[in-house]
């Protein structure tokens, strides 16, 4: 009797392993709310036991299949219009229903920082563009961040697909959104994003294993990080050298040595410490380039009609790290130097009269401060107090610069195993790309890699050539008065070359950046210059002028120089009159000057009285050449470019 329930219990275990084994699934991109690719085969699959028999229920057809011997099933559905909403069922030995889908055009999203903004880093410029934000056929997949150096993934670890709406559309990647949007408003076809990009990622952590042996160093880095021991020892060694940097800072913390009265403390006596004008960095003052932690406070007036409410609190970007008090209150922290400074007061913090700021600021290396340009202000409703101007400042502790600290996450390979591998049996329309800032110290390299991603993917979607429209670097740090080199021009011609990789499009952004943020928040008009770009490459609109001036050949006159370009849609102009601006032009000795420019029909003509025999132009050609307006009639910005120059053809 004991050896039968004995039995019985074991074959009740096996039973349940076996159907719990069998359970099929599916993967997180198919899931409420999807959007398929509207007039292509679209692959619709999973996962099951080995030889287990599914179904699947689409628009009143039923499609059988058996999962392979390695557990995995698909089904093909034909090519549709767009449309929806529509359900799917899935049917083995349990059943899944998919609801809420719609067909239209699906697009990825791909690249850094730039791409990966969201609408939520972005809304103090768009508020009315988010309260406006109610279309449920614009949806939004985000894919979660993800590296493997082994195998490429089959799944992702997370993620749902969102609807455009005030909440929701926050989370969205601004560039994204904005670039939906205009193709919505423009063909009323449901679109979806799937964005896959992480912060600093280089080109060379988004190509595939057998597309980066082509790059022997890089291969070579894919193949060390293999081994996972190594990467734990490094994160380990890694974290060990942050948490010792972070806790002997705060041992040697000078304003935290009388727990009784911490610096953020408002009855401080402050009266002798040192001055100085905010924003600006500590480097200038006769504090010196010095690292650590720097306490900085400010007494200001708050009117009675400010007292007791809510408040807005702007600090534009500190570099590196922030904790900010106000009245001794704690009111945000933020522990890097590239977002936005803004912090919410809560009520009854404010007082009338006199009110104590403090920000206590980390400076793990380089110049630590404030950054200039950017909004530094309290504000409730209507009334705003500046806070520009005299703080006192104190140093609490000095240290050596912190080490930097391996970002394995970056490491070639390892992004496009994680988190493109589970897309490429997922159909869509094309690609929209924002990267390059993390290449721009090997521009020469980025050409060949940025070629071999396009196509690798294009290769490994088995889509064919479908449209790869990307975004050249925007203009960014310190303007120059004489023409120089620039790491930044350099990568922004790379991708100007890349446009002779088939159903490629570029968005020009040179006069999108902002000087002193390497994260501009003008996102629309990078939207809408690739969704213009879309409506040629990837719509087939011929009469669209989907780009401003681009550089094609040169002709050499004497002294001048004959500029010809594509993109010029209604005619050349210098946007705001005047004359062009930002051309450089060289001989033989390679030695650039600035140059005089005039338009003459479609052309431009350049020439210096200091060059007699140029061999070179250049436009543009800086890491922010603010004033350069050679622009085409329907507003679009010319590319900056290099002709050709005597040590190296273009």
């Amino acid at each position: 009797m004991k050896r039968a329930v004995k039995y019985s219990f074991l074959l009740a275990a096996l039973l349940l392993s076996f159907n719990l084994y069998s359970q099929v699934r599916l993967p997180r991109l198919v899931s409420d709310g999807l959007v398929l690719q509207r007039d292509t085969d679209v692959n619709i699959w999973g996962w099951a036991a080995p030889g287990e028999k599914v179904s699947l229920s689409f628009r009143g057809k039923q499609y059988n299949t058996s999962a392979s011997d390695s557990g995995r099933w698909s089904v093909t559905l034909p090519p549709m219009q767009a449309g929806g909403p529509y359900e799917i069922t899935v049917e083995a030995s349990n059943k899944i229903t998919i609801k809420d889908i719609l067909v239209g055009d699906v697009w990825i999203a791909s690249g850094q920082s730039n791409m990966e903004l969201t609408m939520q880093r972005a809304s103090p410029i768009y508020q009315q563009e988010i309260a406006a934000a109610k279309n449920p056929s614009i949806r939004y997949f985000d894919v979660p961040d993800r590296y493997d150096f082994n195998q490429p993934q089959d799944d992702l670890a997370g993620g749902n697909w969102l609807k455009a709406t005030p909440e929701h559309v926050l989370k969205f990647s601004a560039v994204g959104y904005f670039f939906a949007k205009e193709l919505y408003d423009k063909y009323g076809i449901p679109i979806g994003l799937i964005n896959a990009s992480l912060g600093g990622s280089p080109v060379e952590a988004w190509i595939s294993e057998e597309a980066l042996k082509k790059f022997p160093v890089h291969y070579a880095e894919a193949q060390r990080f293999k081994d996972g021991e190594l990467i734990r020892q490094i994160e380990e060694k890694d974290q060990n050298i942050s948490n010792t940097w972070y806790a002997s800072l705060q041992k040697q913390d000078k304003g935290y040595e009388n727990p009784a009265a911490p610096w953020h403390s408002p009855n401080v006596d402050d009266s002798q410490w040192s001055r100085m004008s905010i924003p600006g960095y500590w480097a200038d003052e006769k504090l010196g380039p010095v690292n650590g932690v720097v306490w900085f406070r400010k007494d200001i007036e708050v009117p009675a009609s400010m007292a007791g409410k809510p408040a807005r609190l702007l600090l534009g970007r500190i570099v590196d790290a922030d904790s900010v008090f106000l009245n001794g209150t704690f009111v945000g922290t933020t522990g890097y130097q590239y977002p936005p400074r803004r912090y919410e007061v809560p009520a009854n913090v404010l007082k009338a009269g006199k009110n104590t700021l403090v920000v206590r600021v980390i400076s793990n290396s380089g110049r630590g401060g404030f950054v200039a340009d950017k909004p530094y202000l309290l504000a409730t409703g209507a009334d705003t107090l500046d806070l520009k101007g005299e703080w006192k400042y104190q140093l609490g502790a000095s240290m050596e610069p912190l080490p930097g600290a391996t970002f394995i996450r970056w490491k070639p390979l390892g992004l496009y195993n994680g988190m493109i591998a589970p897309l490429i049996h997922y159909p869509i329309k094309g690609v929209i790309w924002y990267q390059g800032e993390s290449n721009a110290d090997e521009a020469a390299e980025y050409r060949d890699l940025f070629s071999t991603l396009i196509r690798d993917w294009r290769q490994k979607w088995d889509q064919g050539q479908f449209p790869f429209l990307y975004v050249q670097l925007a203009n960014f740090m310190e303007t120059t008065s004489q023409p120089t080199e620039s790491q930044w021009a350099d990568l922004r011609q790379a991708q100007l070359q890349t446009l002779s990789e088939p159903n490629t499009a570029m968005a020009v952004a040179i006069d999108l950046g902002e000087w002193n943020d390497i994260h501009p928040l003008n996102k629309q008009d990078v939207g809408r210059r690739l969704a213009l770009a879309a409506q040629k490459v990837a719509y087939g609109n011929k009469k669209v002028v989907h780009s401003g001036p681009l550089y094609q050949s040169m002709e050499v006159e004497g002294s001048k120089v004959v500029l010809n370009f594509s993109g010029t849609g209604s005619g050349l102009v210098a946007k705001n009159g005047g004359a062009l601006k930002y051309f450089a032009v060289a001989g033989a000795d390679n030695k650039w000057v600035w140059a005089n420019a005039t338009i003459r029909g479609n052309k431009v003509i350049v020439w210096s009285d200091k060059v007699k025999n140029p061999v070179a132009v250049r436009y543009a050609w800086a890491d922010n050449p603010e004033g350069a307006n050679l622009y085409n009639k329907e507003g679009l910005p010319a590319s900056p470019f290099q002709t050709n120059s005597t040590s190296q053809q273009p």
